[in-house]
């Protein structure tokens, strides 16, 4: 079954900066771009790119994760910021698989929790009065 990323305008999407992620992208017109995703969350994300897609492209984009490959479809934004030999373009998810979308969720999940100073939001539990 295929998930539709919905954004929440009353919760922001947590996003988590990543080391260096290889990614994949397959325009609709076949052609190939390799870029390096920079910042991701389950709505959507920031590429680095050699050079920019077009507002509205849609896309096939792939990366892997310590729990696998995740593989969706995505809308190109616009982009934000460039410097010699590279742009810097947001993205939000449109489609992604179940499996993809759970992938992608824990690796969030699990970055996010490590990035809180070394504790789990597991590790907290509610205090009972």
């Amino acid at each position: 079954m295929t998930h539709y990323p919905q954004c929440n305008p009353s919760h922001r999407a947590t996003r988590v900066q990543l080391p260096t992620t290889p990614a994949l992208i397959k325009s609709s017109d076949g052609n190939r771009a390799k870029a390096r995703l920079q910042v991701v969350s389950v709505t959507g994300g920031l590429l680095q790119l050699s050079r920019a897609f077009d507002e509205g492209d849609f896309v096939e984009l792939a990366f892997q994760t310590q729990s696998g490959n995740v593989n969706g479809m995505a809308e190109m934004l616009n982009p934000v910021r460039s410097s010699p030999g590279s742009v810097f373009q947001p993205f939000r998810f449109v489609a992604l698989d179940d499996d993809d979308h759970k992938m992608l969720h824990t690796m969030i999940e699990t970055a996010s929790d490590h990035s809180f100073q070394g504790l789990r939001s597991t590790d907290w539990a509610p205090r009972r009065f």
